[in-house]
Order: structure tokens, then C-alpha cells, then sequence
């Protein structure tokens, strides 16, 4: 993430040095009658305008992404201006890399806190629901169907069949949606799994509600799973491998 948030820095800063040499080479020029300032350009008129604003929506879209909601832009083409024009710098490129990796962890440290707030908030207040169950570890769910068959241990393979989503009601992961139920073995998937359907009888479907030190932690998964997230799972154990 650092090293495409300092490219896209480049990148902006590239097209706004190009600006500001233009316009000193029209300082240089004889001097001729003052005229009224001309308005900021609102239209696009030439390529390089065309490739200037699409980079810059382009840039602003990333830093938006990643949670930079405000640069002073005087510091910045400051910063550009110095570079090219080998003038001392405030940082070397190194220090400047510092910072910007400083700024990066801590918008992460953010997101990581407030998605484990979220996700605390709301077991809190689901555990007092009627027909929700918490364990020792913090593992909570609820009985959608009560199957009646032997309960699988931890050296168990397994069919099963789940839908997985986030709390915000978005599904992450499903094999209904395949079409098809998958085997897995009890010992080799997240904590909060491997915990719930020892507890399961088969033909039984629950309702998993995961706090994420029994998911996927602080790192979270894949592109759709954020660090600190507590996951919902439904869960139907259909059949324990060879039995």
C-alpha cells in the first residue's frame, strides 16, 4: 500500500512540476501590459489538460481509498518544485518515506480498532437475543435446525454446506451459491469453525457468530474480509466422512 501511495504522490507531482515549469518560462518572457488573471480552466481544450485531469482523478480517488482526507497542496508542489530543481529539501527520501508509512500504519491501526469496536458492540448486544448461545471463548450461535447424529471431533473430514457474510449484511463466501457443498476437515479451518461444529450434531444448522480472534485476526482475508471483522457464518452439517 506504502509503495502505491508514494507512485501516485509522483505521479501528481509530475504533471503539477510540469505546470509550474511552464509557467516560468512565461515569466522570462518581455513584459507586455498587465491583463486580468484568466479564469481557472473549466473545460477541457488539449490532451495534456484531458491526461492532467484524469490523472488527478485518478490520484484522488487512491488517497481517498486510502484515508488521506486532507494534503496542503502549497507543501506539496513546494516539495515537487524543490525536488526537481535539486533545492534542499525539509526530508530526504528516506525520511519522506517515514512519514508516509507513519501515516499509513496509523490510518490502518484506525480501521483495525474501529471494525473491532463495531464487531464487539455487536456481539454485546446480540448474546441478550433470545435463542443465542455464547461459549467460554466468546464464540456465539443460535439453532436454526437441531440435527440428531453424531457430533464430529477434530480428526473428522466433513460435507458441509455455509454462506459467510459480514455484519454489514455483505456475503463474502458461499456454497449454496456453488451449487454445491464442500469437505473440509474439522481441524483445518478458523478457531470459531472448528470449535462450532464439534458442538454440532449432523443434520444440524446453526447460526455462527465469529469475533475475529476466532477468524481471521487482525489481517483479515482476501480483498472482502478486513482485519478485525467478526463474521456470520450459516452452517449445515450434512454428513462426517466415513461414517
Amino acid at each position: 500500500m506504502l509503495k502505491k501511495l508514494i507512485i501516485s504522490c509522483l505521479l501528481l507531482g509530475s504533471l503539477t512540476a510540469q505546470a509550474q515549469t511552464k509557467k516560468a518560462k512565461s515569466a522570462q518572457k518581455p513584459s507586455t501590459p498587465a491583463k486580468a488573471a484568466a479564469p481557472a480552466a473549466t473545460t477541457l481544450q488539449t490532451q495534456s489538460d484531458s491526461l492532467s485531469y484524469a490523472m488527478g482523478i485518478s490520484v484522488g480517488q487512491f488517497m481517498k481509498s486510502q484515508g488521506v482526507e486532507e494534503l496542503n497542496y502549497e507543501m506539496l508542489n513546494r516539495a515537487i518544485a524543490q525536488t526537481l530543481n535539486n533545492e534542499a529539501t525539509l526530508f530526504d527520501i528516506n525520511e519522506a518515506h517515514g512519514v508516509m508509512e507513519r501515516y499509513a500504519r496509523a490510518g490502518m491501526q484506525r480501521k483495525l480498532t474501529a471494525e473491532k469496536d463495531k464487531g464487539k458492540q455487536f456481539l454485546e448486544q446480540n448474546k441478550k437475543r433470545e435463542g443465542v448461545k455464547e461459549t467460554a471463548s466468546g464464540l456465539q450461535y443460535e439453532v436454526l435446525t437441531a440435527g440428531n447424529g453424531p457430533k464430529p471431533t477434530r480428526d473428522n473430514s466433513i460435507l458441509v454446506h455455509y454462506a459467510g457474510k459480514l455484519l454489514d449484511g455483505k456475503e463474502f463466501d458461499s456454497s449454496y451459491s456453488r451449487g454445491e457443498p464442500i469437505t473440509i476437515n474439522v481441524s483445518g479451518v478458523i478457531a470459531g469453525w472448528t470449535e462450532a461444529v464439534q458442538l454440532m450434531p449432523t443434520g444440524s444448522k446453526w447460526r455462527l457468530y465469529i469475533p475475529s480472534e476466532l477468524a481471521y485476526g487482525d489481517s483479515g482475508a482476501g480483498r472482502d474480509i478486513p482485519g478485525g471483522a467478526t463474521l456470520i457464518f450459516d452452517v449445515e452439517l450434512l454428513e462426517i466422512k466415513g461414517q
